[in-house]
């Protein structure tokens, strides 16, 4: 919305001095984004007078340039994509020909999100306007906390349904004739944040959208389609490949907006032989407590959900230490239930919040108010994905400031050496492969549920002949004729998930009163890496330890404690070659594409002490291995080859798990992959044998079952890049045609790199090298990556 109530607020510039003169030396990058005024245009005439009243109620009298330009497009019967910064009104741009033609001509539309609080939130403004203007109009929340007596009022006279992709795929389109009423007066789809729609997720999103289409035009109607999305390198190719449709772009938004000063800060290096820095951890924690003391409101975005307890504790170990007062510390992520995440959310808004730790949960849109200043630790892997966390802050004419703390990670540390590259660096594309052919099977299968095809029928543009053939194969559909008829007595939509490879969360399950409460739930992908026996388990950074995980039965049993450390797991993965699919020289090596069989296994867990970040024991851990067949590409040099030109099988280890680790980053920025899909390894091509590192970060081998090779047994490396999807979600033929290009990029890297043996911003993780000889990790790696190369 145009209008917000602003006060007063302590000037971040102070902040900024500060930091400018006392960490000098670790900031690599300082520069500011200039604020801009608004453009506006007046309130369409075509408005009905109701919503009209409402919005001058709400201190809306003119809209920005770009809501003005959607609201033209979107009345025209165009789909719309409008991409525009964070707090720039993106709201307003579908809202007002929703609600226009929900009055005027009783139109019933559609908003999916991709998660819950967002929708919640969506509600929460819809009702504001509807009690501004006395519109009438019923906007509903439809997700899995719905209950099931509001469920069939919902279909019957809601006019906005807000939801999400999960709820219109499992509950929705399954059971389209119960919502005949609902899709027969469809007008408007709104679909918002579509930037987080790639990869896995956004290539099954797009199938639903599909089905969508199909259920569509089942009842006659074809929907006009609004998108808006945070700023990315391809919208309208982006919305156009979620819609199969054409799609007009507004990319200028009109909304003003204050100065940002954005700072990139690299840990100070403690260890200059090794190339070891400080943690990010550690600098995020001191500029959050000096940004809270100079009464900011600040928001810390963490890499992971266990890093958003530790942070939370390490601030509120300052700040909230008198039991006494509300506490001025929260976290906000994941696994929390919908009351804590909400009530987070209203103490936010009201001000009553002076730090907020989190995921990238709080990347997308939710409304928390006004902030001053927002910490990153560690580069969350986009241009896009960075601009759009420090969109967070400096609301309308504000002044804020964006803090990128470096990790030791490759692509960190390029990003911080390179603030040139940051500054003026395009944002990335999104990609997404819908026809992935597994993907594809699941949704026809869906859709032949929902709707028989008919010979000639399309789906998404393609011919579903070959897919509804080994489905008749399988026994769930039936050919009758020109028909396929579904037959099966499964209901195909509950077997596909499309967030994750695997379904079923698990429920975190609290125990210590002699009462069973449950204060938490974890996606099943997270399951064995926190909630194995003897895990501690953080809420809001209370620790909480597993004494029962029940597998199958999805649960974990927990007992509130009090320690000094907390868990990490110890995992595996180890690949055997299935098929090769292609293959071509590369230097003196070779670089194949094919068919792998991945197993990832849980084998314990070590403890780490709070604030010392000591390792004080480790566990054993007895979980089912984790296994997946997908598509690979990766590179191997013969053992002659090696004994060439390595002094020891040793060192040829330590190169190949220093090129694996290169070969990852630059990959990953090449096709703009999510951590989530594209991983590494580095193993044997039978499978038989993987490679980890040991406490000095030097490479070993380790058979399926987890113990050490005995000395002197030899083995032929090979470094592995595979999509973590069964199947393949299209990352590895992209990369297997440009593995030229990776293996240049890698070496130059490790080039560009300062450190003398070798450290965690180019090989990994290692703690123990001689730099005595020129027998380094570094060396190591470059030497794969030289034979590895054209020649």
């Amino acid at each position: 919305m145009v209008a917000e109530k602003t006060l007063p607020r302590p000037d971040p510039g102070r902040l900024l001095a500060r930091l400018a003169q006392r960490y000098a030396d670790r900031i690599t990058g300082q520069f500011t984004v200039p604020g801009r005024p608004g453009r506006y245009a007046p309130l369409p005439q075509a408005l009905p007078a109701r919503l009209r009243q409402a919005l001058e109620r709400r201190g809306i009298s003119r809209l920005y340039s770009h809501q003005a330009e959607a609201w033209e497009s979107v009345r025209a019967g165009q789909h719309t994509v409008v991409v525009t910064p964070t707090a720039s009104g993106k709201t307003l741009c579908y809202t007002l020909p929703v609600v226009s033609a929900a009055i005027s001509e009783g139109a019933k539309a559609l908003y999916l999100f991709p998660t819950k609080a967002l929708a919640q939130d969506q509600v929460a403004e819809l009702l504001e306007l509807n009690r501004a203007g006395e519109l009438g109009v019923r906007a509903f929340t439809f997700d899995g906390d719905t209950p099931g007596d509001a469920r069939q009022a919902i279909r019957l006279h809601g006019d906005i349904v807000v939801s999400n992709p999960d709820m219109l795929h499992q509950a929705i389109l399954p059971h389209h004739t119960k919502w005949a009423q609902f899709f027969e007066n469809l007008r408007y789809v709104v679909i918002d944040e579509i930037h987080t729609y790639r990869g896995v997720f956004g290539s099954h999103v797009a199938n639903v959208l599909r089905r969508l289409m199909r259920v569509c035009a089942f009842y006659g109607v074809r929907p006009t389609f609004i998108l808006c999305s945070a700023t990315i390198g391809n919208p309208k190719e982006h919305a156009e490949a979620l819609i199969g449709d054409s799609v007009h772009a507004i990319t200028e938004s009109g909304a003003p907006c204050g100065d940002k000063h954005v700072l990139l800060w690299n840990p100070p290096v403690i260890n200059p032989d090794l190339g070891l820095r400080a943690s990010a951890r550690s600098q995020v924690t001191r500029i959050a407590r000096a940004a809270i003391r100079g009464k900011l409101k600040t928001l810390v975005f963490a890499p992971s959900r266990l890093m958003v307890e530790v942070l939370t504790k390490y601030l509120k170990d300052v700040f909230d230490h008198d039991p006494r007062k509300p506490a001025r510390i929260h976290a906000y992520r994941g696994g929390y239930l919908p009351t804590e995440r909400r009530r987070t959310e209203q103490q936010m808004r009201a001000g009553s919040i002076d730090g907020i730790v989190s995921t990238s949960a709080l990347e997308l849109g939710v409304d928390i108010g006004a902030l001053d200043v927002v910490l990153l630790q560690g580069y969350p892997g986009s241009v896009a994905g960075t601009w759009q966390r420090f969109g967070r802050a400096g609301r309308r004419q504000q002044p804020s400031i964006g803090v990128l703390v470096a990790s030791s990670q490759p692509l960190d540390q390029y990003i911080v050496r390179h603030p040139e590259y940051f500054r003026d660096a395009p944002a990335e594309q999104a990609r997404i492969a819908p026809d992935q052919a597994l993907i594809l099977l699941d949704h026809v299968r869906c859709a032949a549920f929902e709707l028989p095809f008919v010979d000639g029928d399309r789906f998404g543009g393609l011919d579903p002949g070959a897919y509804l053939e080994v489905l008749g194969d399988s026994q769930v559909v039936h050919r009758e004729g020109e028909r396929w008829e579904w037959i099966a007595d499964a209901y195909p939509a509950n077997a596909v998930n499309l967030r994750s490879v695997a379904d079923g969360n698990f429920v975190v399950v609290d125990r210590t009163d002699g009462r069973q409460t449950i204060i938490a739930e974890v996606d099943y992908s997270s399951a064995a890496l926190t909630l194995y026996e003897g895990a501690i388990h953080m809420v809001q950074s209370v620790p909480y330890q597993v004494e029962k995980l029940d597998w199958d039965g999805r649960k974990a049993f927990v007992t509130r404690t009090h320690v000094d450390y907390y868990t990490d797991a110890i995992d595996y993965t180890r690949l055997k070659v299935l098929e090769r699919f292609e293959g071509a020289r590369a230097g003196q090596g070779t670089c194949h594409q094919g068919e792998v069989h991945v197993v990832r296994r849980v084998a314990g867990y070590k403890k780490i002490r709070y604030y010392t970040h000591e390792n004080i024991g480790y566990g054993p851990v007895t979980l089912p291995d984790q296994e997946l067949h997908t598509t690979a590409l990766w590179w191997q040099l013969s053992q002659e080859c090696l004994d060439e030109h390595f002094a020891s099988r040793q060192a040829a280890l330590d190169g190949f798990l220093g090129a694996a680790s290169v070969l990852h980053t630059v990959a990953s920025v090449h096709v703009m992959a999510e951590a989530r899909d594209l991983m590494k390894s580095v193993g044997t091509g039978d499978g038989a044998w993987f490679a980890t590192r040991d406490a000095q970060g030097r490479g070993q081998w380790r058979a399926t079952d987890g113990t050490l090779a005995r000395a002197g047994e030899r083995f032929t490396p090979t470094v592995y890049l595979y999509d973590n999807y069964p199947g393949g979600v299209g990352l590895s033929d992209p990369l297997y045609r440009v593995q030229r290009e990776l293996v240049r990029d890698a070496r130059a890297l490790i080039e560009a790199c300062p450190c003398r043996a070798g450290c965690p911003a180019c090989v990994g993780p290692i703690l123990a090298a001689d730099e005595s000889t020129d027998a380094t990790p570094r060396h190591h790696a470059a030497t794969v990556l030289a034979l590895l190369a054209a020649a």
